[in-house]
């Protein structure tokens, strides 16, 4: 069974009423709920734990971590971030969800600005499947409706994906790369654009299933140690 363990700072749950509303038991709570209702086993960290609940222990004991922040980005220890970044690059799969493209770990392993475009107009998006062959687009068909949505635009100041996903266009004429993979070490990460904290976006079931489908294309396979540095040959070196 897939170990996940579902990061969210959990501030404006505590704050604003509307959120709350909308997730009673936090984001994080949500996306636990429906990754464990499809056979993972997730489990849930915040940033006001010890250690912003991401303990050595913890995170030894993750396959995947998904990552959802917006307002508490710098309130992130560099000690953590740094803690998990070496997961990442030792085979933890990552997946940045929503405004978490301005995450430190986000933008750590991508080592750019990740700023873009914003508006919040309650305009529709509707996410394009551009690669219909991808593990992480199975089962969605064409493409993904969400009613209301915050808009994202280009320029989106991320490197080259390995791998694009999906495109999204929005009400008001943007159009965004919403779905992009990278491998970092022998971790892979994946970016999701949407997930703003005032809409049911999680709720989704297309969403969901983008979400469970990163899950297992995230999560580390089986290989040997890396090593570097000094080697000794493997064959015989003779002398010219």
């Amino acid at each position: 069974m897939i170990k996940v363990t579902v990061w969210n700072e959990n501030r404006h749950e505590q704050t604003n009423e509307k959120v709350r509303e909308v997730y009673p038991e936090g984001i994080h709570g949500a996306v636990s709920s429906f990754l464990k209702e499809n056979g993972f086993d997730a489990g849930t960290a915040t940033l006001d734990e010890a250690e912003h609940g991401l303990t050595k222990e913890v995170l030894d004991n993750t396959d995947v971590l998904v990552w959802w922040g917006h307002v508490a980005h710098d309130e992130v220890s560099d000690e953590i971030v740094n803690r998990v970044k070496n997961r990442v690059l030792d085979g933890m799969g990552l997946i940045v969800l929503h405004s978490g493209h301005f995450s430190k770990i986000f933008k750590t392993l991508m080592g750019t600005t990740c700023d873009l475009k914003w508006r919040e107009a309650d305009e529709k998006e509707r996410i394009w499947v551009v690669s219909p062959g991808h593990p992480i687009a199975e089962g969605i068909g064409e493409h993904i409706d969400l009613e209301r949505e915050e808009m994202y635009g280009e320029h989106f100041d991320i490197p080259d994906p390995d791998e694009l996903v999906f495109i999204s266009w929005f009400e008001g004429g943007e159009v965004f790369r919403s779905g992009c993979t990278y491998k970092r070490g022998k971790g892979k990460v994946f970016y999701f654009r949407p997930g703003h904290e005032t809409y049911p976006t999680y709720y989704n079931e297309k969403v969901q299933k983008v979400i469970c489908n990163a899950v297992n294309w995230a999560k580390p396979t089986e290989s040997g140690p890396v090593y570097y540095g000094n080697a000794k040959q493997l064959e015989e070196i003779k002398s010219k």
